[in-house]
């Protein structure tokens, strides 16, 4: 061996070694690792944008189609903590939220992405706004959100346009943003839920917003998010989902195979009967407005008047969300990537 190959040996040894003792940062910190085939990995949900389809999932990943889904690429994202929500305002602009109180905002569509708030600055949030609210309940528990660090997790976003849009999560958390995630407001204090019950969907159509949560819990918004109210609820399940076609018609649903509507703004229920009591995990409108539900069970149904008709011969392994691309192709996502559902998405 040659001095040069020597002396080469031992610099790269010693870099090795700086390297394997240099500490690694967490995961809201560190940017997603890129992997070989980012259709296979678990993703967790996805949305249009324009004729883009972005879907989002473990470890930071983003894969985006312009295809339709027939193939993918990934992009990179400072962040690796599992991204569970995504929305766009258009199609350029969208959202996405993630574990460690993450949200991304990308105004490309979604070719990057940027940081715009975490579980530390969230805590915070909380915290002043309880302290301003002068509840000790509400500061207790704000307290034990900061001790507790960057651990919760966002689940949905719901956007009024590229700038305007709120957040929702475990433990009741709530923030909305009118200028693109530069500065938050905490709206944990405009919500009845003294219990702090995660808060699974959040949905707008015009200015009205509906939150559906833990323990049956439904909030509604007639005013941009200003004030709430808390619905009636007709099952005290959990809601993993729901879709807002219009300010007046609702939809929820989740556990068991429950599936409810409101065509009165929450004012009376019709359930929606589904073949078997599989929980309900995801949810979208097809392109005529008609609702299209995914269950734990891997079974893709369209609602048609008051029934839920499966619409994939073959289940899905586990799905997390649902998409309609370009054409009407309706694609799911969830434990084995972005997957084609076989029948009509109209």
């Amino acid at each position: 061996m040659t001095w040069m190959s020597r002396s080469a040996g031992l610099v790269l040894a010693a870099c090795g070694a700086a390297a394997a003792a240099a500490p690694v940062a967490d995961a809201p910190d560190r940017a997603a690792l890129m992997v070989k085939a980012p259709a296979r990995a678990v993703l967790l949900a996805a949305a249009r944008a324009g004729d883009r389809i972005v879907a989002v999932g473990e470890r930071g990943i983003v894969a985006l189609s312009d295809d339709g889904g027939a193939s993918w690429r990934q992009v990179p994202v400072p962040v690796s903590v599992s991204l569970t929500s995504v929305r766009f305002a258009d199609a350029q602009h969208g959202v996405a939220t993630g574990h460690g109180g993450i949200v991304l905002t990308t105004g490309d569509g979604g070719q990057t992405w940027s940081r715009r708030l975490d579980g530390r600055q969230a805590a915070q949030l909380a915290l002043e706004a309880a302290r301003a609210s002068g509840n000790p309940a509400e500061i207790a528990a704000a307290e034990r959100l900061v001790a507790d660090g960057a651990d919760k997790p966002f689940f949905d976003v719901a956007l009024f346009d590229g700038r305007r849009f709120v957040v929702v999560g475990a433990y009741g958390l709530a923030f909305a943003t009118e200028d693109g995630g530069q500065r938050w407001q905490a709206w944990m204090p405009r919500l009845d839920n003294p219990k702090a019950l995660h808060l699974h969907a959040v949905r707008r159509a015009g200015d009205t917003l509906l939150i559906a949560g833990e323990q049956g819990l439904l909030l509604r918004s007639d005013d941009a998010g200003r004030s709430f109210r808390r619905l009636a609820s007709p099952y005290k399940g959990s809601w993993f989902t729901a879709e807002l076609p219009t300010p007046r018609e609702m939809i929820v649903a989740g556990l068991r195979g429950n599936v409810w509507r409101s065509n009165d703004g929450g004012g009376s229920w019709s359930q929606l009967a589904a073949p078997t009591p599989a929980t309900f995990v995801a949810s979208t409108l097809g392109a005529d407005g008609a609702l299209l539900l995914a269950n734990q069970a891997g079974v893709v149904l369209r609602a048609q008047d008051a029934q839920l008709v499966p619409v994939n011969a073959r289940p899905i392994p586990l799905p997390s969300g649902l998409v309609t691309g370009p054409r009407e192709k309706l694609l799911a996502v969830g434990a084995l990537g972005a997957t084609a559902v076989a029948g009509d998405a109209k």
